[in-house]
C-alpha cells in the first residue's frame, strides 16, 4: 500500500499494508494502531509499533524490519525492546550533575567530619572553584579538561586551597563511580594522571610549619603568659602543660575532669583522631583548673556541662582566641607550635620512649597489626613526661620530685620516681 491507501482505511479490521512481512494496520472504532505479528518460539505474538498518524508508514515499515531482524537473530523483539526500555530509564535515573554528586556526598560524611567548619570549607570551596566551571555537568561526563579548568588558575596562587580542591573532586568522582553514575579513570587523580601536568605543590609552595616558640625560651614565655589576665591566657597556660590542641582546650568541660585522680579524659567525638584521650595532669595543670570559677546553681551544686575555660558569653572560647593573645603580646609563634616545642624539648633533653612522647600529643603510631595488640595508652609513663615537662615550663611552680599525677595522700612513689610503679596506700 502506498502512504494515501493507508490513510484511508477507516472500517474496522487488520490490513496487510505490505513491504515487510507482518505488519499491519490494526482499526478499532476509529483508532488506528501499527501491529507487528510474528511468530517466536511456536508462539503467535504481537508487537505494538505505535498509533497512526503519530507514525507514519514509513516509520512503522522501519520498526518493523529492526523487530523482524531481531526475531531473525533467535531473540523476543517485545522482550528485547522492554529490556531497551528498562536500561533507558535506569540510565537516566542514574544521572547527576557534579553539583548534586557534591551535595549528595557531603550529606553522606558530613556526621563523620570533626566539626561544622570542616563541612562549611567543602561547600564553600565546591562553591566557589568547582561548581562555575562544571557544577551543572552530569557526573558521567566530566574529564580532566574540566578538572584543569578549575586547578589550573589558583594552583600556583592559591596552593593549599588547590590541593584541597583537587583531592575533593576525586573523593566526589570516586563516589559517584561508586554509585554507579560514571565509569573509567578518575579524572581528577594526581598519581599518574595530574602529576604530569601541574606543577608539584610542595614546590611551588613550600610546607610551612607552624611557627614554635624554641624550648630554650618557653619558661621565660611562660611566665609572660601566666602575666596576662583573662580567660584566654589560662587556657593558653593549660595548653603549654598539656600540649594540647587548642579545640581540645577550648572545648574542655568539668565532666571531662577527675578532679580526684588529676586526669582530663578527652573524648573521641573532640580528638583529631576520634579516640578517647587520657591526659594525665600535673600539679601545675590543676592548680590552674582549681583556680578556675565555677557557676553555682541554686542548690549550691556546680554543673559538670560548664566549659571550664568559658568566654563571656559561659560558650565556649573563639578559635581565634590564643593567636589573638598571641599576637596582641608579639610572640612569634602560633598556639599550635608549642605542641613542636614540646616535641623538641622531649626529643633534645630527655631519653624517654619515642612511641610515649608521640601518645602524649595524641599522635598515631601505630600500624593496623600492631593496634589490634596494644591496648595500653602508657598513661604511667606519660605522667612522668608530663611532670617533667610542666616543672621545665615553669620552673617557678615546680612540684617534688617524687610527686605523680594522682594526689600523693593516696599514692606512694616507689624508690624510682620515673618509672611511676606507684602502688595504692593503705588509709
Amino acid at each position: 500500500m502506498t502512504a494515501i491507501e493507508v490513510s484511508r482505511l477507516r472500517d474496522d479490521g487488520a490490513y496487510a499494508v505490505g513491504g515487510v512481512s507482518g505488519l499491519y494496520l490494526q482499526v478499532i472504532g476509529g483508532s488506528r494502531v501499527w501491529v507487528y505479528r510474528f511468530v517466536h518460539l511456536r508462539q503467535r505474538r504481537r508487537m505494538g509499533l505505535g498509533s497512526y498518524p503519530s507514525v507514519g508508514l514509513a516509520a512503522a515499515r522501519e520498526a518493523a524490519r529492526a523487530a523482524m531482524q531481531v526475531r531473525n537473530s533467535g531473540a523476543d523483539p517485545i522482550t528485547s525492546r522492554q529490556k531497551e526500555r528498562e536500561a533507558a530509564r535506569t540510565a537516566h535515573a542514574m544521572q547527576l550533575t557534579f553539583a548534586e554528586a557534591g551535595e549528595a556526598f557531603v550529606l553522606e560524611h558530613e556526621t563523620t567530619w570533626k566539626n561544622l567548619k570542616h563541612v562549611q570549607q567543602w561547600r564553600a570551596t565546591l562553591a566557589t572553584y568547582a561548581y562555575p566551571q562544571f557544577g551543572k555537568l552530569n557526573v558521567s561526563e566530566i574529564e580532566q579538561a574540566h578538572v584543569l579548568r578549575a586547578l589550573s588558575p589558583i594552583w600556583k596562587t592559591k596552593t593549599e586551597t588547590a590541593t584541597r580542591l583537587r583531592g575533593r573532586i576525586e573523593q566526589i568522582l570516586d563516589w559517584a563511580t561508586a554509585h554507579g553514575h560514571r565509569t573509567g579513570t578518575n579524572p581528577a587523580r594526581w598519581r599518574g594522571q595530574l602529576e604530569h601536568i601541574l606543577a608539584n605543590p610542595d614546590k611551588v609552595a613550600p610546607v610551612q610549619h607552624h611557627a614554635a616558640i624554641p624550648f630554650g625560651q618557653l619558661p621565660t614565655a611562660f611566665r609572660l603568659i601566666a602575666a596576662i589576665k583573662g580567660q584566654s591566657a589560662r587556657a593558653l597556660q593549660f595548653l603549654i602543660l598539656t600540649a594540647s590542641r587548642s579545640g581540645e582546650v577550648r572545648g574542655m568541660r568539668w565532666a571531662e575532669v577527675d578532679l580526684k585522680v588529676a586526669l582530663w579524659i578527652v573524648p573521641a567525638e573532640r580528638m583529631k583522631a576520634g579516640k578517647e584521650h587520657r591526659v594525665p595532669l600535673s600539679r601545675q595543670a590543676m592548680n590552674i583548673l582549681r583556680t578556675q570559677p565555677r557557676r553555682q546553681n541554686a542548690d549550691g551544686t556546680t554543673d559538670d556541662e560548664d566549659y571550664v575555660f568559658p568566654s563571656n558569653r559561659l560558650g565556649p572560647l573563639s578559635d581565634m582566641a590564643f593567636t589573638t593573645l598571641m599576637r596582641r603580646h608579639a610572640f612569634d609563634a602560633v598556639p599550635h607550635g608549642f605542641r613542636s616545642t614540646f616535641r623538641d624539648w622531649a626529643g633534645e633533653t630527655t631519653h624517654h620512649p619515642r612511641d610515649a612522647v608521640e601518645l602524649c600529643l595524641a599522635h598515631s603510631i601505630d600500624t593496623k597489626t600492631e593496634a589490634a595488640y596494644r591496648r595500653a595508652d602508657m598513661l604511667k609513663k606519660r605522667a612522668v613526661i608530663m611532670r617533667e615537662w610542666t616543672d621545665y615550663a615553669a620552673p617557678h611552680l615546680k612540684t617534688s620530685a617524687l610527686e605523680v599525677f594522682i594526689p600523693a595522700r593516696r599514692w606512694q612513689s616507689a624508690s624510682h620516681a620515673s618509672q611511676m610503679d606507684c602502688r595504692l596506700a593503705q588509709d
